[in-house]
Parts: structure tokens; C-alpha cells; sequence
């Protein structure tokens, strides 16, 4: 297999390389992207913490959980802890793995890490890359499956998490 990289960007690289179908060869594109995490914060007083931001691709605001790329050196773990202080400012609670998913296995290469933050507290400022926009608020974790059963919560990776801490009693059920 002949695969080409078509494009470099800081956050992925485009590749194609040639498929046999039934009947001929076809071009494939892949999405050659690093691992994502995010992370379910909970407070100690029982509310989640989410993010409010502009999503390009969408052209539309979501409400969703702190995340972002795994960087170079960093464990998952660690990555999402510094994706929920950088993006809200809250620090600390009991990390909880609750997996991972492909995130797009017909076309991307990459992970993403699902984690809660049993505990989490507003220790520090935000510390936004020089693209994100977000509003922080809270909600209590009761509301969750109102919101994920609304739509209000669309995120495709905010649900699985939610979903995963509402299977693993982190969160209420109904």
C-alpha cells in the first residue's frame, strides 16, 4: 500500500492511499490526528462543570466537557487534567478512567480518553489557547440526562463520557 501525505497541519495531516473495492481500486483518505481526551468534572457539591464554546466546524456554539489533544509526552491522564485546568479552571478530585473510543474510526487514526474528576475544585484562572472562547458554568448532576436526552448536550465525546460516568454510578441515572 502507496500512502501519500497530501497535507501537514499542526493538528493533523491528511494522507490517501489506494483501497481495493469489488470491482477496481479506489483513493482512500485518512486523518492522521494525535489522541484527544476529555473529562467529566465533578464537584464536591455534586454539579458538573461544563464548557460553553464556538465550534468552526458547526458554525455554532456546544455545551459540552473540557478536552483537548493528548500533547507529545503526556499520558492521557495527564493530559486531562491540564485540559480541565486550562479550559475551567478547576484543579484536583479523583481521577476515574472510563475508557476510550475511536474517534472516528472510518477516517481518523486516533483515540479519544474518557475521565472524570470526582471532587474537582475552581483553583485557578483559565488559560485558553489564542482560538477558544469558552464560558464555564455548572450544572447539577441531576440535570445531565435532561440535557443528553434534549440534545442540549450533542457532543458526540461529552456523551460518551456522561454516558460511561452515568453507567458507572459517578453520575445520577435519571
Amino acid at each position: 500500500m502507496t500512502t501519500k501525505t497530501v497535507y501537514r497541519h499542526p493538528v493533523l495531516s491528511v494522507e490517501t492511499f489506494p483501497v481495493q473495492g469489488r470491482d477496481r481500486l479506489h483513493d482512500f483518505v485518512r486523518l492522521r490526528v494525535p489522541d484527544w481526551v476529555n473529562c467529566v468534572p465533578i464537584t464536591a457539591r455534586g454539579e458538573v462543570v461544563l464548557v460553553e464554546q464556538f465550534r468552526h466546524g458547526i458554525a455554532a456554539r456546544t455545551l459540552e466537557i473540557p478536552g483537548g489533544v493528548v500533547d507529545a509526552g503526556e499520558t492521557p491522564a495527564q493530559a486531562a487534567r491540564r485540559e480541565l485546568r486550562e479550559e475551567t479552571g478547576y484543579t484536583g478530585g479523583e481521577l476515574h478512567a472510563l475508557g476510550w473510543v475511536w474517534s472516528n474510526p472510518a477516517i481518523q487514526t486516533n483515540r479519544t480518553y474518557l475521565f472524570a474528576a470526582i471532587g474537582a475544585a475552581r483553583t485557578d484562572e483559565l488559560n485558553l489557547d489564542p482560538t477558544e472562547a469558552i464560558v464555564v458554568t455548572t450544572v447539577p448532576a441531576s440535570t445531565i440526562g435532561e440535557l443528553l436526552e434534549s440534545g442540549e448536550i450533542a457532543h458526540a465525546y461529552a456523551v460518551a463520557a456522561l454516558q460511561r460516568a452515568m453507567l458507572r454510578g459517578l453520575l445520577p441515572t435519571g
